[in-house]
């Protein structure tokens, strides 16, 4: 029995469970390879059914052994993962000064009231108009024109 313990150390990661996102990294790996012309349609698909049935890494890698290594960042689906996530990050950032723009608005109104509630001579012209409308003008230009 001890003697079966010490062989599951050595193999180590290869007896790990694999997760879907494994499984579905390998099987873009495959089609890279297919589409290059590295394997035939029917060794593609042999190769995508284990690699769906894989429920330990040395199963996964069996599949690959005879295939170049590819960088995780090459691979399309996470190429366009990448892409997804910075687009959510820009329009976060995008928001984000939307808010900073709203609140510096309203501060500048309040003192822009508080000046016009103090003044004797009616109300006074409405000097905020400047800072928030040119920030504005960059923000909905932004918009439009910003880096993609």
């Amino acid at each position: 029995m001890g003697e079966q313990q010490s062989d599951d150390r050595a193999d180590g990661p290869a007896l790990v469970r694999v997760s879907d996102a494994e499984r579905q990294e390998t099987a873009e790996r495959l089609k890279l390879a297919h589409d290059e012309g590295r394997l035939s349609l029917i060794e593609y698909d042999q190769r995508l059914q284990g690699a769906f049935a894989a429920t330990v890494r040395r199963d996964l890698d069996v599949l690959l052994a005879d295939l170049p290594v590819v960088r995780r960042t090459d691979l399309p689906t996470v190429r366009a993962e990448t892409a997804e996530v910075e687009k959510a990050e820009a329009q976060r950032e995008y928001l984000k000064e939307w808010r900073s723009w709203a609140g510096t608005a309203v501060l500048l109104t309040g003192i822009w009231m508080v000046t016009a509630i103090a003044s004797d001579d009616g109300l006074p012209f409405f000097w905020p108009i400047f800072p928030i409308g040119i920030w504005g003008a960059v923000l909905l230009a932004n918009l439009f024109w910003g880096d993609d």
